[in-house]
């Protein structure tokens, strides 16, 4: 059996992907092109119902692209019901403790048992029966459940959080984080880079994935190699929105400016997706 996206997570293989915003039909196809390991659709922040949600996950995953959602809130009911639609990763935002993590493992690792089972599951007063045990296994063995952690509380929580098993990755939410430490989008400041480092080492000496969303585009490439130098593995860079703003901004500032060059819309005629 090929290894699971958590265990490629958890053993520190280097996973690629993007933010997707648009659920355009024609943007499955050609995200498919870029390498890409997974795609994050954010149903925290972006306006997309249930049904819509379902279709971009099933098309992903028809291109092979492994489908991740961040739900609206640390919900184990809302994670249940993200992965009946076809998601296969869950992002949980703004954990900040043990039972949070224990509540999205139940929901993520343990489906569909809820109820008073599952609570003596999670525990450990109640074991599955060897039946029930392969039965979930089978069952969720391609879920993977990453939790962000975004606060001062989080952070130094992340050791109990970290012992809960079933957590399979870190993800940093930078806008967030530089918020709790009182230092908004200052994603340069030598303190916002420390807390970053920190962790990232901590989930990586655990065995669990690590990375942060850098959503703000090519400008901090220089920062996303640093974090993957420091032990990021779980990379989510930009998004579909903000890499159309850039290519748009810059392209049409070289019209306005004079500035185009054959040579150079050639290359870009051969580069851009058939649509």
């Amino acid at each position: 059996m090929e290894k699971s996206f958590s265990e490629r997570l958890r053993q520190g293989d280097r996973l690629y992907g993007t933010l997707v915003v648009s659920p355009s039909p024609l943007w499955p196809e050609n995200m498919a092109k870029l390498g890409l390991d997974f795609v994050f659709i954010d149903t925290e922040h972006i306006a997309l119902d249930r049904e819509k949600l379902a279709w971009m996950c099933h098309a992903y995953r028809g291109y092979g692209l492994y489908p991740i959602v961040r739900i609206l809130s640390p919900d184990p009911f809302l994670a249940t019901r993200a992965l009946d639609g076809g998601a296969k990763g869950i992002i949980a935002p703004y954990v900040e403790s043990a039972q949070q993590a224990r509540d999205m493992v139940g929901a993520v690792k343990l489906n569909p048992v809820k109820g008073k089972k599952l609570q003596g599951f999670l525990s450990r007063k109640e074991s599955p029966s060897p039946k029930l045990e392969k039965h979930l296994a089978k069952r969720t063995w391609q879920n993977t459940l990453i939790l962000n952690i975004e606060s001062i509380e989080g952070m130094e929580r992340m050791d109990e959080i970290l012992d809960v098993e079933g957590v399979d990755g870190i993800l940093i939410g930078p806008h967030d984080l530089s918020c709790s430490l009182d230092m908004p989008q200052d994603y340069r400041n030598p303190e916002f880079d420390k807390a970053v480092c920190q962790i990232i080492g901590k989930a990586r000496s655990r065995g669990v994935g690590a990375g942060i969303h850098c959503v703000m585009g090519s400008d901090s490439l220089d920062l996303e190699q640093k974090w993957i130098e420091a032990g990021a593995n779980f990379v989510l860079h930009s998004a579909d929105i903000i890499a159309a703003m850039e290519t748009l901004k810059r392209e049409i500032g070289l019209l306005k400016a004079g500035k185009v060059r054959a040579e150079d819309s050639e290359k870009e005629a051969l580069d851009r997706p058939v649509i």
